[in-house]
């Protein structure tokens, strides 16, 4: 069981510079953490497959500005009129990086002082016709893995994650003695903050430089030491946190080499689970092909 210390500054700044996967995946390492979902892995999460409902974990593409939507989604729609046929048909034009639209972070997504996932220069690998390693593309066959819903609301009886009170590494861990789960190499780790509930019971602003409700740096060895290939989230750990740093558990990404989807509906999920009686199952997610691409809007899948 993890310390329930919180953190130094100097002990998270050591989980991003000490701790990295840098290499460990040799000439497939653009794919990073996702290594780890192997075809027998892929075989026991269809396993999990028993009653077939399945549960979508994307908002709605967000179409009207807002504080945490200042980029909407351009959804544009023209009808064609070819001899006595009709047709609709449409433009989306999508900023996904941000805090409405569900998408996957790439790899090359972010760095620090000491460079991108890997290891690898920024200046040299990312280029104005997209990023050279690391992009969303190393997943163009999808993802496909065994996943475990972590509820922190049901865990703490409270209706979602409040600023004051950020979800640290041990109160996962204990999440996961409760529901009598563990995890194993390869799984995606989804978490429930709450946000929708969150969000409703305002007025809110989920916007960068906050105050927004947060997963703790702590959750870094977490994500780690389980070898977790993929963090889900309706949460984030953007500033303001109490070591002025810009980034904590958005690290993994470059450290770790682990995959992070951001703004997912969560909520849903959890109700799904509450009802089947179990909070493990397969999910599935599948980036759009965009060579060179930092990120991708996604429609990750749950099957029970």
């Amino acid at each position: 069981m993890q310390d329930r210390q919180v953190p130094t500054k100097e002990q998270v700044i050591s989980y991003m510079k000490d701790h990295r996967n840098w290499g460990r995946w040799g000439d497939r390492g653009g794919a990073g953490a996702i290594n780890l979902i192997t075809p027998q892995k892929r075989v026991q999460a269809a396993g999990l497959v028993k009653s077939g409902r399945t549960v979508s974990l994307s908002r709605p593409l967000p179409v009207d500005p807002s504080p945490e939507n200042p980029v909407p989604v351009q959804h544009y729609m023209r009808k064609e009129y070819i001899g006595d046929w009709g047709a609709s048909l449409d433009f989306l034009g999508i900023f996904h990086h941000g805090f409405s639209v569900t998408h996957i972070d790439a790899l090359c997504h972010n760095w620090d002082e000491d460079g991108m996932w890997d290891g690898r220069d920024p200046e040299d690998e990312i280029t104005f016709k997209g990023a050279r390693w690391g992009s969303v593309d190393e997943w163009s066959d999808g993802i496909l893995t065994r996943a475990v819903l972590l509820d922190v609301p049901k865990h703490r009886g409270e209706p979602y994650v409040t600023i004051d009170k950020p979800v640290h590494g041990w109160e996962l861990e204990e999440i996961l003695e409760k529901e009598g789960l563990s995890l194993e190499s390869g799984d995606a780790v989804v978490v429930n903050g709450g946000r929708e509930t969150y969000m409703a019971d305002g007025p809110r602003d989920f916007v960068e430089g906050g105050p927004i409700p947060v997963l703790h740096a702590s959750c870094m060895p977490f994500i780690l030491e389980n070898d977790v290939s993929m963090l889900v989230w309706d949460i984030t750990d953007v500033a303001p946190n109490e070591y002025g740093l810009t980034w904590t558990v958005h690290g993994i990404i470059h450290a770790y080499g682990v995959a992070i989807l951001d703004n997912a509906l969560v909520e849903p999920l959890a109700r799904a689970c509450a009802e089947e009686g179990r909070y493990e199952f397969m999910l599935t997610v599948n980036p759009l092909v965009a060579v060179g691409g930092t990120g991708s809007p996604v429609n990750p899948i749950a099957v029970f």
